[in-house]
């Protein structure tokens, strides 16, 4: 798999951090060598996650999260980033950074949002559970009837869009169901989103912040509230799904 991701566009890689001192190490080697920035956002850590940071990358960003969750610290990050295109990566090892280059040439190649799946064609997870595996479909299944997407994964983290995209998504949630907020709103405003394979591992060190049950009855709650916010008219630019490594690209709806 690639390396690099070559001369163009930048590429800032946002990574939302709480206590993964022990696992950045691993996600730090793994990244591309020629990124524009990384943007490390620190969620109130009592161990040594920013030394760590500055210790791997001395060209690291530090930015120091305003409340608490997962959404908040992404929305903090996106706000610090300059790069052309802005790739959302998990602190824990779950994702792999070398796969960044795939979801850069999805972009680059006519995509506004490359969303990351674990189910389709050469992607996958070894670290699912059966729960979250059934809720995740069934949340997809939702929102795909809701909203007239054809998403095959809602509840991956591992996403990336142009910055001049960041006003459409209009992040202003703090939990875990961000990814679902941004799916919904990529689609509301009419992006062409690209489905790009990945594969999940187990988290390295430390035990997830995700509650099942909890966090999937956020993502439910956002749902109903995206289908109830503003018009329910779709927008006048169907988005479109693309899927990677097939060259198609198939309507929404």
């Amino acid at each position: 798999m690639e390396s690099t991701i070559g001369a163009a566009p930048t590429v800032s890689v946002i990574i939302p951090t709480l206590n993964e001192a022990e696992n950045l190490p691993h996600v730090f080697a793994e990244l591309p060598e020629d990124l524009y920035e990384v943007i490390v956002v620190d969620g109130f850590s009592v161990d040594d996650t920013k030394e760590i940071s500055r210790r791997l990358r001395p060209d690291v960003r530090i930015v120091d999260q305003e409340r608490r969750g997962k959404g908040d610290a992404l929305r903090c990050g996106f706000q610090a980033a300059t790069g052309e295109v802005l790739v959302m990566l998990d602190a824990d090892g779950s994702a792999d950074p070398a796969e960044i280059p795939r979801f850069v040439r999805a972009l680059t190649d006519g995509a506004d949002f490359a969303k990351g799946t674990r189910f389709h064609r050469d992607g996958g997870s070894s670290d699912i559970t059966p729960v979250r595996g059934a809720g995740n479909r069934f949340l997809s299944g939702l929102v795909n009837v809701l909203f007239g997407t054809r998403y095959s994964d809602l509840c991956y983290g591992y996403n990336a869009f142009w910055r001049h995209c960041l006003p459409a998504l209009d992040i202003d949630c703090d939990g875990f169901e961000v990814e679902t907020l941004i799916n919904i709103r990529a689609a509301r405003a009419g992006l062409v989103v690209a489905e790009v394979p990945s594969f999940e591992r187990p988290r390295i060190h430390g035990e997830s912040n995700l509650n099942a049950v909890r966090d999937g009855g956020r993502v439910l709650r956002t749902i109903i509230r995206e289908r109830l916010r503003r018009s329910t008219r779709r927008p006048a630019l169907a988005p479109e799904l693309v899927l990677e490594g097939l060259g198609a690209r198939v309507p929404s709806s």
